[in-house]
């Protein structure tokens, strides 16, 4: 075999290698299933690739329809195509030259289930035949929802009273386009955030974030989190607030700050009276002992029957016990004293003092006496006795 016939096999060989490969390169992604809210609306992604490089979107055309069967288009550039129960409900969201093939289905239907599949047609240049590439292994099947998804209420942290406290709500949903609006019972716009974010393929997550500062009257209150999907309908759940009070010791403290206050102004006001009469209670602490001191030596004098005091003594006493005696006449004098008038204060019991004997001629005057309960002295022949 000569020479020009090998490379002849080979370049049949490269060519029939090459062209499946080459035709392969045309490939679709497609998300296989979604669920979809009936009356609401759904995103179905959708990407493409092929090997023609940067291709404008004049020169593509992509259409959408009933697997299997090609002529059951729900897209079509050409709505005179459309099946009429899709007319007006999908459109293309993405744009073809950037090989997005994302389509969106509104006002969803119980029966558009699917499968629904991605055809894609390029246009020549100038002329030459229409190039045609379905992805039939490609399709998305739509899972109908009678009822919108339930809401998710979540806070990280107990709610304090005084301190801020955030509750995120959150809900699914697979029409980011139409994404559903989250509402609150309570707060403010400036108190809420919200964010919408894929957390895969087709399946989106909507969140609102809400802060507010509880008081102590939201304890047990209710927050409602609402939720309105495109089409009208709505998904809503409530929270039962529980509000911690803030920990402090006030109760204690406050009842011990009063109590050691009022402690140390009772001592001070002790302290100052001691001070200020401090001279006077040293004073009347002497005077009280000189006189039990002398009411004890006189009282052992009396039962002793010795000597009685010497005159400047019976002065001394007199002017502490307010007792002055006048004897003009001989005291051992045995005349009668009947008609001696005595005034009569209050004396001891008799049975505390032997009888006094006084001479007629005695005048004796009390000038002075004590309180109810002291006692009286005489001096020598002066016996101190009880009421006479």
């Amino acid at each position: 075999m000569d020479i020009d016939t090998q490379m002849m096999l080979m370049g049949l060989l490269l060519a029939a290698f090459v062209s499946p490969v080459i035709a392969g390169e045309w490939r679709a992604s497609v998300v296989r299933s979604l669920d979809a809210l009936v009356s609401s609306c759904v995103v179905i992604p959708c990407s493409f690739t092929h090997p023609e490089g940067n291709l404008p979107t004049s020169r593509l055309r992509g259409i959408w329809h009933i697997s299997n069967q090609r002529d059951q288009c729900i897209y079509h550039e050409d709505n005179t195509l459309v099946l009429d129960n899709f007319k007006g409900r999908t459109k293309l969201l993405g744009h073809l030259g950037q090989s997005n093939c994302t389509l969106e289905i509104i006002e969803i239907k119980d029966h558009d289930s699917g499968p629904f599949c991605f055809r894609i047609e390029l246009r020549p240049k100038e002329t030459g035949t229409l190039e045609k590439f379905s992805f039939v292994e490609q399709c998305v099947d739509l899972k109908m929802l009678p009822d919108p998804p339930k809401l998710k209420l979540t806070h990280l942290k107990p709610a304090v009273q005084g301190h801020p406290f955030v509750l995120t709500c959150t809900v699914l949903h697979t029409c980011p386009s139409r994404a559903p609006k989250l509402t609150w019972s309570r707060g403010t716009a400036d108190g809420i955030a919200e964010v919408n974010r894929e957390i895969h393929a087709g399946n989106w997550e909507m969140q609102s974030i809400l802060t507010f500062i509880p008081e102590d009257e939201d304890d047990h209150s209710d927050v409602t989190c609402t939720s309105t999907f495109n089409g009208g309908r709505t998904s809503s759940e409530t929270l039962t607030l529980y509000v911690k009070r803030e920990e402090n010791y006030n109760h204690i403290i406050i009842p011990t700050v009063v109590g050691i206050g009022t402690a140390v102004i009772f001592a001070f006001f002790c302290l100052f009276m001691v001070k200020k009469y401090k001279a006077r209670i040293a004073e009347l602490q002497s005077q009280d002992g000189n006189v039990w001191n002398r009411l004890s030596r006189l009282s052992h004098r009396i039962r002793s029957n010795g000597p009685g005091p010497s005159q400047s003594e019976q002065r001394q006493d007199n002017v502490y016990f307010g007792l002055f005696l006048q004897v003009p006449g001989d005291v051992n004098s045995k005349s009668s004293c009947s008609n001696q008038k005595v005034s009569k204060p209050r004396f001891p019991s008799p049975k505390r003092w032997p009888s006094l004997n006084i001479c007629d001629n005695t005048d004796l005057t009390l000038l002075q006496g004590f309180d109810d309960g002291d006692d009286y002295m005489n001096t020598e022949d002066l016996n101190v006795y009880g009421n006479l």
